[in-house]
C-alpha cells in the first residue's frame, strides 16, 4: 500500500472583530504578515501538528475555551501513583484542583508582602 502525505497550512487571523482565513503566508497582506512574523517569533508561539480528526476536534475545543481531553506526558508523569488494583481512583475536590493549579499565584503576593514588611520593620 502506498502512503500519501499531504501538507497543508491554514492561517486564522482575528483582528478588529474580523476573522480571516489564509491558505499560506504569501496570501496574508503585507501589514498583517509583518505582525504575524513578529507574533510567531515570540515566546508564546508554537507549532501545531494536526494528524487526524481528533486533532481538529482538540483545536475546536481550545478555540471554544474548553479543557483538552488529551493527556500529555508531563501531566501523566506528575499524576499520583495509581491506586491498588481493587480500589477506585479518588477524584480530587474542586478546591484541591484549584489550589494545585494556582498555588504560586496565591502564595507569591503573601511572600512579597512579608518581605516588604520585614524590610521596613527590621532594625
Amino acid at each position: 500500500m502506498n502512503r500519501v502525505t499531504i501538507k497543508t497550512s491554514t492561517i486564522f487571523i482575528a483582528k478588529s472583530g474580523k476573522t480571516r482565513v489564509y491558505r499560506s503566508v504569501n496570501e496574508v497582506p503585507a501589514p498583517l504578515r509583518k505582525e504575524l512574523e513578529e507574533s510567531t517569533n515570540s515566546f508564546n508561539s508554537a507549532t501545531i501538528l494536526i494528524a487526524d480528526r481528533r486533532g481538529r476536534q482538540e483545536i475546536v475545543r481550545a478555540l471554544n475555551g474548553l479543557p483538552s481531553s488529551l493527556r500529555t506526558r508531563l501531566s501523566s508523569s506528575l499524576s499520583a501513583k495509581p491506586p491498588a488494583s481493587g480500589e477506585a481512583p479518588k477524584e480530587p475536590t474542586r478546591w484541591l484542583r484549584f489550589m494545585r493549579r494556582n498555588w504560586v499565584e496565591i502564595l507569591l503576593p503573601g511572600a512579597v508582602g512579608l518581605i516588604v514588611w520585614l524590610a521596613f520593620n527590621y532594625r
